[in-house]
């Protein structure tokens, strides 16, 4: 990807979180204009990223299923082997072997340090959270 196509997506990933903070009034939830940038996005620059949504979708909401029944140290191994081995493996196939050998350490190691990070950060969060009546008490 190079740097104009980044660039473009974090302009609309912006306009995503001002789109978040302009809510429509609703007596149920909240609704908020924050999912046209995705469209224009998916719709101007491709759907290949739809795929990866899909997937990490999936994968973080395994990973909160485990982390929410006490198995903090299996549902981070669990990220990581699903993020950096067995969610690129689709690209083995629709990009070859070189692709995927090339981009498994990668992935290994964004994944490590985000688990890292996310492991650290929870419980700090979660009493701050607690406290803005955020998550459950």
């Amino acid at each position: 990807m190079n740097a104009k196509k980044i660039n473009v997506l974090a302009i609309f990933i912006a306009i995503s979180v001002i789109g978040a903070f302009i809510k429509i009034p609703s007596f149920i939830g909240s609704v908020a204009l924050d999912s046209f940038p995705s469209l224009i996005t998916g719709a101007l620059l491709g759907m290949l990223h739809l795929f990866i949504a899909v997937e990490m979708f999936l994968l973080v909401f395994t990973f909160s299923k485990i982390y929410q029944t006490g198995n903090s140290i299996i549902s981070i191994l669990f990220f990581v082997l699903g993020n950096g081995v067995i969610l690129p493996l689709p690209f083995l196939y629709l990009m070859g072997k070189g692709f995927y050998i090339s981009m498994v350490p990668v992935l290994l190691i964004g994944a490590v340090l985000n688990g890292i990070i996310a492991q650290l950060l929870m419980p700090r969060l979660t009493a701050f959270l607690k406290e803005w009546r955020v998550v459950k008490q």
